[in-house]
Order: structure tokens, then C-alpha cells, then sequence
């Protein structure tokens, strides 16, 4: 599954480099201009993380990361001007993960987005994945729930996966199937539902302690300790 990252950041010409130097490196990057439009995109998308600069006209960066932390828990990445230190200082307060003050290198911007990403998904890549009581062995694609095997479709499998990489954020139903590597897959929102409902029972989550609705958006599996 690719990494996906959001820049939120008024500066076109940033992009086009950094969309071209850690597209090398499997990483891919979509762009906002600004705060609002970077806040409708998280709404709208999943991503890995948030690269956010702090100096945009409008919404700056410190209010947008004020607003992120607010419903999310996605790392954040803030590109400070700089010398600049209280942005550096305000911006870690209010959750953000790390700081990059510009200019800088992009091979230096890499290995910071990793250091973050490897902290806030530290089983993002491994071979098997647990997560509140859930266990998913990733290539034999087999899920025990408190140590009993369940049965799933390769769908369900796949959405639950999705779902677990990304615990404890909301994932857009209309992104979940994109998530799951299904994109080939032909199926309304409703459908989505029912292959969600159909999970829960196998996993014994009537009570949707596990996978939560989030009204209007779409679901998220419940973190860990959460």
C-alpha cells in the first residue's frame, strides 16, 4: 500500500519538487494551496501524513494543525520559516510531530516524514498486525479475534486491514475501498456498509467497540488502548 502524504502549502513550485523527489522514493504527494482547501482534503481522503506550512495567507498553519488535532491524530510535519522559533514552539504544542525549517534539503524532509511516519505506525509494515485483540497475519491473510480464527472473505479481509493500518482515523467511506487496494471493485456506499456489517459480526463487534461509524464520513478502528 503506498505512503500517502497531503502538502498543505501555497508555494506551487514546492510541490512539483517534492511530489518529483519522494515519488522516487514511494511516496506520494497531493497538494492544497491553502488551509481550508488542506482541511476539505483530510475530510475528503486518507493520508499517511500531513506536510503543513506555517507561513499561508488566510488560515495559517498553526490554526490549521490546531484544527487537525482536533478530530485527528495523523502526524504533522510543519515547515517553519527560518530562525523562526516560536512557530517551532507553538506548533509542537499544539500536536505537531516535528518541524522543518526552511530551506531545507528534501533528502533531509524524507528522512524526518519517515522518522514520523515510523513512530505513528510502527506495524504499518510488519508481517502480522495486532490491534485491539485483532490479529491479522498480513501474507496469510488469517485474522484471530482474542486468539479465535474468523473467516473472512478477501474483501473483508482487505477493508479490515485498511482499517487497522490506519487505527484510530477515520477513513472516508468513498476512500476505504481505494485504501483496501480494491479500486477495481465496482460497488456503491451502501454496498461498503454491508461489507462492513458483515465484518463486525465475525469479529463479535456488536456492540461497535471495534469499527466505529463516523456519521456523514466514514469509519475508523477503535486505537489501541483508546
Amino acid at each position: 500500500m503506498p505512503t500517502r502524504v497531503l502538502l498543505i502549502d501555497d508555494d506551487t513550485r514546492m510541490f512539483e519538487l517534492l511530489a518529483e523527489y519522494l515519488g522516487q522514493n514511494g511516496i506520494t504527494v497531493s497538494h492544497a494551496p491553502d488551509g481550508g482547501r488542506g482541511l476539505a482534503a483530510l475530510e475528503a481522503n486518507a493520508y499517511d501524513a500531513v506536510l503543513l506550512d506555517v507561513m499561508m495567507p488566510g488560515m495559517d498553519g498553526l490554526e490549521v494543525c490546531k484544527r487537525i488535532r482536533a478530530k485527528s491524530r495523523i502526524p504533522v510535519l510543519m515547515l517553519t520559516a527560518k530562525g523562526d522559533e516560536t512557530d517551532r514552539v507553538v506548533g509542537l504544542e499544539l500536536g505537531a510531530d516535528d518541524y522543518l525549517p526552511k530551506p531545507f534539503g528534501p533528502r533531509e524532509l524524507l528522512a524526518r516524514l519517515r522518522a514520523v511516519l515510523r513512530r505513528a505506525q510502527p506495524a504499518a509494515v510488519a508481517d502480522r498486525i495486532e490491534s485491539s485483540g485483532v490479529s491479522i497475519d498480513v501474507s496469510g491473510r488469517e485474522v484471530k479475534v482474542e486468539g479465535r480464527a474468523v473467516e473472512l472473505t478477501g474483501l473483508e479481509f482487505d477493508l479490515l486491514l485498511a482499517l487497522v493500518r490506519r487505527a484510530g482515523r477515520v477513513i472516508p467511506r468513498d476512500a476505504l475501498l481505494g485504501e483496501a487496494g480494491r479500486n477495481d471493485t465496482v460497488v456503491s456506499e451502501r454496498t461498503v456498509d454491508v461489507h462492513i456489517s458483515h465484518l463486525r459480526q465475525k469479529l463479535g463487534d456488536e456492540g461497535t467497540r471495534l469499527i466505529k461509524t463516523v456519521r456523514g464520513v466514514g469509519y475508523v478502528f477503535a486505537k489501541e488502548g483508546a
